[in-house]
């Protein structure tokens, strides 16, 4: 589907033309005029920016009389010249938001996508508090992310009828080059929630360990002013990563530490530096603490982290953000086999410290665990990983919020702000003493699991904390409830990968 800017909007001669009407309460009160409970509000249209053809056609129109404009309530109207109209009621022009415009442009996408072959929006109407460049771009977020589909394994692919979406607006030509600049970012953006969702919805038959890596090395050779590096089995065993190994040592797939260095073209020493670290769990059977059926299906969602960091750092290139970013990539299965790694087993971290597994399937914190501490190495100014560790975090937020635990506050509030920007949900969560306490063994110095059901999320957050240096910033987002099966949201799909997070990441990047 190809989108285009257009200030034109009266010369457009697309099939289907769609317009916006708001509405708003007004009070009416009995001829007594004397009490409050005899005052009576009447929801009246708000649609001045409609052009004469339009209203013309509305009033002719028998059902106009019914139409109260109220969000995600639309008119289908005929206009003179013969094209085809569609009004999309918002609602109340006092509550209308980016996430408002996010959702009706999806629920519009859906009832069009296959009745065109191309349409015309007029931006006008859309505009969230008269800022035509957010509008844009939540616009084209929501058009890429509601017309994804994952359908390469499909016989027969079912290919939408709409091919062309002119976004028209009446603002001057001298705002051209913001307005093209915030449609390309958001169409960036949407393209590369389209790349991680594709990984994360991969077969894990097909998307293992190497094969994950060398797709990024393939996607990667054409992003500028990026270097690559790839670590396999031996040179993890060189950087003493015994918690990594331990995951990977039932698998009959080497492991890999994908390392992605962006410099941006007039760095400085004064650049800031972030380095994101993604769990990239391929499979996870659970190991020998091994999922029941039920819960092992969908596991191949488990390295979401992964390609939710390789997607905001793509985007983040492809934008040429003025940020230096390091992205690192732990990725393997966690596999049952004869050499897979027992409970009660002690290896030996990055860092030095000892870790006794007690339990298998808390396998993604021992390889954030020794990605963390090598992304350390860097000193960067800020260290953000993404990670779908813990089915508690569902219990303790829900699917629908994304989990936050730092060591630094200043981090955790850019991130919040951030996330409100893009309109995502994201809840901050403590890490207390107990917590950390509660992570240390008596025959080793940690083990990977609690001594308890209780707190899992912070619990595992904690354990991961002992792997980030002292002085580095650190953020942990618990993104197992939010990476799939995000289906309240009318621009994700019901079943599968979501993408949420990117756009936050995306924006926190923007405003480092």
């Amino acid at each position: 589907m190809k989108i285009q800017l257009s200030f034109e909007s009266k010369h457009s001669s697309t099939e289907l033309h769609i317009f916006s009407c708001f509405n708003k309460t007004k009070e009416e009160k009995s001829a007594k005029k004397s009490k409050e409970k005899d005052s009576k509000a009447e929801k009246v249209l708000s649609h001045a920016h409609w052009p004469a053809e339009l209203t013309e056609a509305f009033t002719h129109a028998v059902a106009s009389k019914h139409y109260k404009g109220d969000a995600g309530e639309n008119i289908a109207l005929t206009l003179v010249n013969g094209a085809a109209a569609l009004i999309v009621g918002l609602g109340d022009k006092n509550k209308f938001t980016k996430e408002v415009l996010r959702r009706q442009i999806a629920n519009t996408y859906k009832a069009i996508s296959n009745k065109f072959e191309d349409a015309t929006i007029h931006l006008d109407g859309f505009l969230v508090k008269g800022h035509a460049e957010d509008s844009i771009a939540a616009m084209v977020e929501s058009l890429y992310m509601t017309s994804y589909t994952f359908d390469r394994h499909l016989s027969t692919k079912k290919k939408s009828k709409l091919a062309q979406i002119i976004i028209a607006t009446g603002e001057k030509k001298s705002a051209a080059k913001k307005l093209e600049t915030a449609l390309h970012h958001a169409e960036t953006i949407g393209q590369c929630i389209k790349v991680a969702r594709d990984f994360v919805n991969e077969a894990p038959n097909i998307l293992n360990s190497e094969n994950y890596a060398k797709e990024i090395e393939k996607d990667a050779k054409n992003l500028k002013h990026v270097k690559l590096k790839i670590l396999g089995k031996a040179e993890m065993k060189k950087e003493r990563m015994g918690m990594f190994l331990s995951v990977n040592a039932g698998s009959a797939f080497e492991p890999r530490l994908v390392h992605l260095t962006y410099t941006p073209a007039k760095a400085t020493a004064k650049t800031k530096h972030i380095a994101l670290v993604g769990k990239g769990l391929t499979f996870d059977t659970g190991g020998y603490s091994l999922k029941p059926g039920p819960s092992m299906m969908n596991m191949k969602f488990d390295m979401a982290g992964s390609a939710t960091m390789y997607a905001a750092f793509r985007a983040a290139v492809l934008m040429q953000l003025p940020v230096k970013i390091s992205c690192y990539l732990g990725i393997t299965d966690n596999a049952v086999s004869s050499l897979a790694t027992m409970p009660d087993s002690i290896v030996t971290a990055r860092n030095g410290k000892t870790v006794e597994i007690l339990n298998t399937d808390a396998e993604g914190r021992l390889v954030l665990g020794d990605v963390v501490n090598y992304a350390c190495d860097a000193k960067p100014d800020a260290l953000i990983d993404a990670a779908t560790l813990t089915g508690a975090i569902l219990v303790a937020l829900g699917s629908e919020v994304c989990g936050l635990f730092s060591n630094n506050q200043k981090l955790a509030d850019s991130l919040l702000a951030s996330a409100k920007n893009a309109d995502e949900y994201m809840w901050q969560l403590p890490i207390i003493d107990e917590h950390k306490n509660d992570m240390k063994a008596i025959v080793a110095d940690l083990k990977n699991i609690g001594g308890s059901g209780n707190g899992g999320s912070a619990k595992g957050a904690a354990f991961i904390e002992n792997f980030i240096e002292p002085g580095i910033a650190w953020a942990h987002l618990d993104i197992a409830g939010v990476g799939d099966s995000q289906g309240h949201l009318p621009y994700c799909p019901a079943k599968g990968a979501s993408g949420i997070v990117i756009r936050t990441l995306v924006d926190y990047l923007k405003n480092v």
